[in-house]
C-alpha cells in the first residue's frame, strides 16, 4: 500500500526530503499560490499548524503555477513572500505541476485516493489533503474550505493517532 512516506520532494531551499520525516504525524498538503485570491489562507494555514504542531502536526506547501500563472516567482522569492507577509514557519516546497503529464507523483496519489468534484484534477489553488499518522489520506477539501474550517478534522486525527 502507498502512503505519504513513499515519496520525496523538493524543498524551497533545493534540498531533497523523504516525505517518511513526516511519518507518524497527522499532515496537511496544500498547493498554494502567491498571487492567488485564496492566497490568504496562507496565515489561517500557519495557524492551523502553530495551534497543532506540538501534538504531531504539519502542513506541507507546494507551490504551484498551473492556474491562472498565480505562482510566478522562484523559490527564493515564493519563501521571502510567504515569511514575510504571512509570517509562513511550516516546510514549503519547489514549485510543482499538479495536474497534467507532469504532475509531482505526490498529487498524483493524493488524487487517487480522494477525488474531488472534477474526478481526477485538482480545481484550483489552495485545494489541501488530510492523510492520518498512518501515512492514509483521509479528507480532501475545496480551495474555499478555510484552513479553519479543517481544525475539528485535524483534531479528530491527532486524537485517533494518540489511541
Amino acid at each position: 500500500m502507498t502512503s505519504l512516506s513513499d515519496f520525496t520532494a523538493t524543498t524551497l531551499t533545493g534540498q531533497e526530503r523523504s516525505l517518511s520525516e513526516y511519518a507518524g504525524d497527522v499532515v496537511l498538503v496544500v498547493n498554494t499560490a502567491s498571487n492567488c485570491g485564496y492566497t490568504p489562507q496562507y496565515a489561517g494555514l500557519e495557524a492551523l499548524y502553530a495551534e497543532f504542531k506540538d501534538e504531531g502536526f504539519v502542513v506541507l506547501g507546494f507551490p504551484c503555477n498551473q492556474f491562472g500563472g498565480q505562482e510566478p516567482g522562484t523559490d527564493g522569492e515564493i519563501e521571502q513572500f510567504c515569511q514575510v507577509n504571512y509570517g509562513v514557519t511550516f516546510p514549503m516546497f519547489a514549485k510543482v505541476d499538479v495536474n497534467g503529464d507532469d504532475a509531482h507523483p505526490l498529487f498524483e496519489w493524493l488524487k487517487s485516493e480522494k477525488r474531488g468534484l472534477l474526478g481526477g484534477s485538482i480545481k484550483w489553488n489552495f485545494t489541501k489533503f488530510l492523510v492520518d499518522s498512518d501515512g492514509t489520506v483521509i479528507g480532501r477539501y475545496a480551495p474555499t474550505t478555510e484552513p479553519s474550517a479543517i481544525a475539528e478534522d485535524v483534531r479528530e486525527a491527532l486524537e485517533a493517532a494518540a489511541a
